[in-house]
C-alpha cells in the first residue's frame, strides 16, 4: 500500500518529542504538509529545525501554543488556519496514589487530555466539513481499558477521549470527516528511553534488561514482550489519516502489543 498524503495540511499537537514527533515525521515522509506544536517556542523550533533537517523536501512549519488553555487552542486554531488532518496528540501523567491526587491535578489531565481535543476540534472541524474531507485522531491509550491504578486520573482522561472520539465520530456521520482513536501501549520515546537509562545506571543493569523486565513486572499480559517503537504507533496514525482509511471512523485501534486481554 502506497500512502501519499501530498496536499493534505496535517497538525499533530504535542509533536516536539515522542510519540507525537514520529506521528509528525511519518505524515512529512508521506507528503503531507506539517505543522508542529509545543508549548515552548524554543522547543518548536528546535524540532521543527530537526525534522525538516531530516526530511529536506518536507513542508514543516511550527506553532508554539499551550493547548491545555482555551486561549492556546484558540491561538493554535487562529495560526494554524485550515487542515485536514488534526492529531490531537498532546497530553500529560504522573503516577499518583489515588487518594493523593488533588483536585487540581484531576482537572489539570481532564483539561490537557481531553478538553484540548475537544476545543481543537470544535475549531477546525467546521473547515474540514466545507471540504467534505478530514481526519480526526485521538491518541489514547490502552490506559484507556486498562485503568492504571497509579494514575487513575490519567486513565480516566484517557477513556474520556474515547467517548468524544466517538461521539464527534457520529456527530459528524457522512461529512467525509472520519474521527478515531489510536491506543498505544508503553512506547519507546525520549521520556521512556531516559526514564531506563536511569533505572539501569540505579539498578546496575543492561537498558535491554530493564526495558524486558518493565514489559514482565508492568505489563505482563504483552503478546509482543517489548515496549513497542516511535515508528510502529505512528504507521497506525499514517494510515488512519489517509484516503484508503475511508471506511474506518469511530472506532478505537490498539497498538499495545496485545496488552489488553480482549478479541474485541
Amino acid at each position: 500500500m502506497h500512502i501519499d498524503l501530498s496536499g493534505k495540511h496535517a497538525l499533530v499537537t504535542g509533536s516536539t518529542a515522542g510519540i507525537g514527533y514520529g506521528i509528525a515525521r511519518g505524515l512529512a515522509k508521506s507528503g503531507a504538509i506539517v505543522t508542529l506544536n509545543g508549548r515552548s517556542e524554543a522547543r518548536v523550533k528546535e524540532a521543527t529545525a530537526r525534522l525538516q533537517a531530516d526530511l529536506p523536501d518536507a513542508d514543516i512549519s511550527g506553532i508554539a501554543a499551550d493547548v491545555g488553555t482555551k486561549e492556546g487552542c484558540q491561538a493554535l486554531a487562529q495560526a494554524v488556519g485550515e487542515v485536514d488532518i488534526l492529531i490531537n496528540n498532546a497530553g500529560i501523567f504522573e503516577p499518583t496514589p489515588f487518594f493523593e491526587i488533588p483536585d487540581g491535578d484531576w482537572e489539570e489531565v481532564f483539561r490537557v487530555n481531553v478538553m484540548s481535543g475537544v476545543r481543537m476540534a470544535t475549531a477546525l472541524a467546521p473547515a474540514m466539513q466545507a471540504k467534505g474531507w478530514g481526519r480526526i485522531i485521538f491518541i489514547s491509550s490502552e490506559s484507556a481499558i486498562n485503568i492504571p491504578t497509579e494514575m487513575v486520573h490519567y486513565g480516566m482522561s484517557k477513556t474520556a477521549q474515547l467517548a468524544v472520539s466517538r461521539g464527534l465520530a457520529q456527530t459528524l456521520a457522512g461529512s467525509g470527516i472520519t474521527v478515531n482513536s489510536v491506543l498505544p501501549g508503553p512506547t519507546m520515546s525520549e521520556g521512556v528511553e531516559a526514564m531506563f537509562h536511569q533505572i539501569a545506571k540505579t539498578q546496575g543493569k543492561s537498558f535491554e534488561a530493564v526495558a524486558a523486565g518493565f514489559v514482565k513486572e508492568h505489563r505482563p499480559s504483552s503478546l509482543i514482550g517489548r515496549v513497542a517503537e516511535v515508528e510502529e504507533v505512528a504507521a497506525m496514525v499514517v494510515y488512519l489519516s489517509s484516503p484508503q482509511a475511508s471506511a474506518t471512523t469511530g472506532a478505537a485501534l490498539r497498538v499495545e502489543g496485545g496488552i489488553v486481554q480482549s478479541i474485541a
